[in-house]
């Protein structure tokens, strides 16, 4: 006997089958339950996996796009960083690592590491890297061309012992890393043509820590290693790039509200509001163009030697970073300028030799207008609260303090998770731009290695974005990003999610009619 179908079931399986086959599985199709659930418990754990699924991102479309979970915030209080996951190795494990435009290389804890942390007050589970455990695992020689090439760029060396390729850095904070380089695969999903997805693999370099010292041996916010997003040859984006699998462009859009995350992709998030400041050729660092800086349209009168770019000074990017650094004579003008603007409304105060003000109503109603004017006309325009940090209160006073820090000595203006800076090699934590996270926040930051040049442009980014992926055949192709999961997830995913809503209803319809 055949099955007799209620009109409202065949309704909703013709309007998602609708949804599906027109435009190929649009970012926007939206599915709201207006069934009555079965109580299966298979069926119900899909249910809650969707839900997850929409609160997330998602990739579609084609393009050779690479895509990873951002988690973290800018917030120092909080966290004060931004991290992602990898899978790495046969069988993969995964790897909780933060992301560092400040550095080259992607170095992990191994299984023989000293002074690596044990647990993370991140609340993620800390994993050591083991090459033994992997099967597609390999030592890197000193005869390896890439090890050849990371000692031009001081990313790598070979001590003459065991014709083991090695590294060791140090940062500026005090904290070091020291270890040896193995090869294995990395595990990622790509955007293909056809709104499909499919699990890649692609062998990587990178370094297997065995020693940690200074605030890396800290567990409060321990993660396993660096991901370092530098320009060099044996950074990751130049490694899948060399092998065709990932364009020289990546791009990052960091949230600042709602606990933090956002997107991070190889590929060019396009907008049409962005503006792009080249990059000063053959620096080892994101090094921009910094001309002058203006506060409530008015420009400071700074010397502009003080933001030119040598070996010991410049502006730098750095998504490492938590606050923004600024030279000692860029520092003071600008302090003095937000002081006399709002020195009518606010209380200044000095708390830890840090430049505060007791606020009783929103800063953005008091506080001027920061813009940060870089060569080609490129302005970065900071509101404030992108150069203010939010500490206590006393007597039911808000304490708001400069987020922009002096760096005593140094030509170096560091702008964390954004950019500025008379440069220097600074920290672990960005300081090569230390107002990274507190800048970089809430905006669309592309890395255009191809061009030469960064881009930046306001953005929510818990929005869906459009992302350009241009290979080597000659094609661009796009990709919708857009927010429908806190780990990551494919269109494959979400329809197979969708077959089987679909086998429920057909499962209701035989139950209940």
């Amino acid at each position: 006997m055949a099955a007799v179908f209620p009109a409202w079931i065949m309704v909703t399986i013709l309007v998602l089958e609708a949804s599906l086959v027109m435009g190929g599985f649009q970012a926007s199709l939206k599915l709201e339950r207006r069934i009555p659930l079965v109580s299966h418990e298979v069926e119900l754990g899909r249910l809650r996996e969707f839900d997850r699924l929409r609160h997330g991102r998602l990739l579609q479309s084609s393009g050779g796009v690479v895509d990873f979970p951002v988690r973290g915030t800018y917030d120092p209080f909080l966290v004060g960083l931004y991290y992602t996951k990898l899978q790495i190795g046969s069988p993969p494990k995964e790897y909780y690592v933060q992301i560092d435009t400040g550095s080259d290389v992607l170095w992990i804890g191994c299984n023989s590491c000293n002074g690596c942390p044990e647990s993370s007050g991140l609340q993620i589970e800390l994993n050591l890297y083991d090459p033994g455990s992997s099967s597609t695992s390999s030592l890197v020689s000193c005869s390896d061309q890439r090890c050849n090439a990371g000692v031009q760029s001081s990313d790598s060396g070979c001590s003459g012992q065991g014709n083991q390729c090695s590294y060791t850095f140090q940062y500026g904070d005090g904290s070091g890393t020291s270890g040896y380089y193995v090869a294995d695969l990395l595990h990622f999903s790509t955007i293909l043509e056809g709104s499909m997805t499919a699990n890649s693999t692609a062998p990587i370099m990178f370094g297997c820590s065995v020693l940690q010292t200074g605030d890396l041996t800290k567990s409060d916010r321990a993660v396993d290693g660096i991901f370092g997003f530098g320009q060099q040859s044996l950074s990751v984006i130049s490694q899948l790039s060399s092998q065709g699998i990932a364009p020289r462009v990546f791009s990052h859009c960091l949230r600042g509200k709602n606990g933090g995350g956002g997107i991070l992709v190889f590929g060019e998030i396009l907008e049409p509001n962005m503006v792009y400041t080249p990059l000063v050729p053959s620096q080892p660092h994101y090094n921009l163009d910094l001309r002058s800086i203006s506060v409530g349209g008015q420009v400071l009168s700074i010397d502009p030697s003080v933001f030119s770019t040598s070996s010991s000074q410049g502006t730098i990017v750095d998504s490492g970073t938590t606050l923004a650094y600024l030279a000692d004579e860029a520092y003071d003008a600008f302090v003095d300028a937000i002081t006399k603007t709002v020195s009518q409304t606010v209380r200044p105060v000095l708390s830890k030799g840090n430049q505060c003000y007791l606020i009783t109503s929103s800063v953005t109603d008091i506080f001027p207008q920061v813009s940060l004017n870089f060569a080609g006309g490129a302005s970065l325009i900071l509101n404030p609260p992108d150069y203010l940090v939010q500490q206590n209160s006393i007597g039911g006073a808000a304490v708001w303090c400069i987020g922009f820090q002096k760096i005593q000595g140094q030509g170096i203006t560091i702008l964390g998770e954004i950019f500025v800076l008379p440069i220097i090699e600074l920290d672990r934590f960005g300081l090569d731009l230390c107002l990274a996270d507190l800048v970089l926040k809430d905006k669309i930051i592309v890395y255009d290695l191809a061009n030469q040049r960064i881009g930046w442009t306001d953005y929510d980014c818990s929005m869906s974005v459009n992302v350009s992926a241009n290979l080597n055949s000659g094609r661009t192709e796009f990709v919708n990003a857009g927010q429908m999961s806190n780990d990551g997830s494919s269109p494959d995913q979400l329809q197979s999610i969708i077959a089987s809503l679909l086998n429920m209803i057909m499962l209701a319809a035989l139950l209940f009619s």
